[in-house]
């Protein structure tokens, strides 16, 4: 979607121009310590996972160009192809959210490698309706190849697995994932505001709650003390984003607008200070672990 720059010399910046018009309240300035970006990357999933949902629609003119027979064989080809261009989105979303993170399970559907494998089906069968049986056995195990190639296979093992309990890491995983939901809500609610100082707040109150999933998701003996900050108050942070929204977008009400960068500023500072808070626990459980290691081996003579 299409924003207005919001810079300093635009109309509705500081410096309104000459004729006078009185500029809108400056958005909260970023400091060097959280940029406006913090954490974000370059998504995987873009224009060559794009690219797959065009290119198989180039066999639907050769669909309705054939007889019966190629026909049929184009049409599932087309959906073959279409079906591999999801998976293969859905893999590249998979792989890139395994490697955010320092503890992660391996996707439990390889979906780049069913891509794969739907991508050859499908260009086999485009060769087996334009050429001949033999077109069609070089065209799906090139197609399998190429598709292996440029987007590589899925992550096939668990990263930073050892010692965690599953059990304790599956009640995180669906924590993160209300937490998840609960930010992508607000980020969606935002927009209707039309405010991108706003939004920008938005995504960096994001950053920060997403800092405490990655240091609860390390340590699953965090939850207890996170849990909270993960669900209900997240949720009121949705809530009140909504309602901010609907305000916003029907009278531009300044007030309410700085009440709610106020309560982002405040719900900012207490996700910082409590991770900050879960950091010096495992500190602390570190230091004893070391300290009982040591007496043991004291009591054992070894030095």
């Amino acid at each position: 979607m299409a924003e207005r720059y919001g810079g300093k010399f635009s109309p509705q910046g500081s410096k309104a121009g000459e004729a006078g018009v009185k500029s809108a309240p400056d958005a909260p300035k970023v400091s060097a310590m959280a940029p406006r970006f913090a954490g974000a990357s370059r998504a995987r999933a873009g224009m060559r996972s794009n690219l797959m949902f065009v290119v198989p629609l180039i066999f639907l003119w050769h669909a309705f160009t054939s007889d019966a027979t190629g026909l049929a064989l184009y049409l599932v080809a087309t959906g073959l192809l279409l079906g591999a261009a999801w998976l293969t989105r859905e893999g590249l979303k998979a792989q890139e959210a395994w490697e955010s993170r320092k503890v992660a399970r391996r996707p439990a559907v390889p979906r780049k490698i069913f891509g794969s494998l739907l991508t050859g089906a499908g260009l086999a069968l485009v060769g087996l309706a334009g050429h001949g049986v033999l077109e069609a056995v070089i065209f799906g195990v090139l197609g399998t190849g190429l598709h292996a190639a440029a987007f590589g296979l899925d992550p096939m093992s668990d990263k930073g697995m050892e010692g965690i309990d599953l059990r304790a890491q599956d009640r995180v995983a669906r924590a993160v994932d209300e937490g998840e939901a609960h930010l992508a809500a607000m980020a969606d609610a935002v927009k209707r505001a039309g405010d991108r100082g706003v939004a920008d707040r938005v995504a960096r109150f994001s950053e920060t709650a997403r800092t405490m999933f990655r240091t609860v998701e390390e340590d699953p003996r965090d939850l207890t003390a996170a849990r909270k900050f993960l669900g209900v108050y997240l949720m009121g942070a949705r809530d009140a984003t909504v309602k901010f929204a609907d305000i916003y977008s029907r009278s531009g009400d300044a007030q309410a607008k700085a009440d709610y960068l106020a309560l982002l500023d405040e719900m900012e500072t207490n996700y910082a200070q409590r991770t900050e808070k879960l950091l010096l626990d495992d500190k602390t459980d570190l230091d004893i672990e070391i300290e009982v290691l040591r007496d043991t081996l004291q009591r054992e003579g070894v030095r």
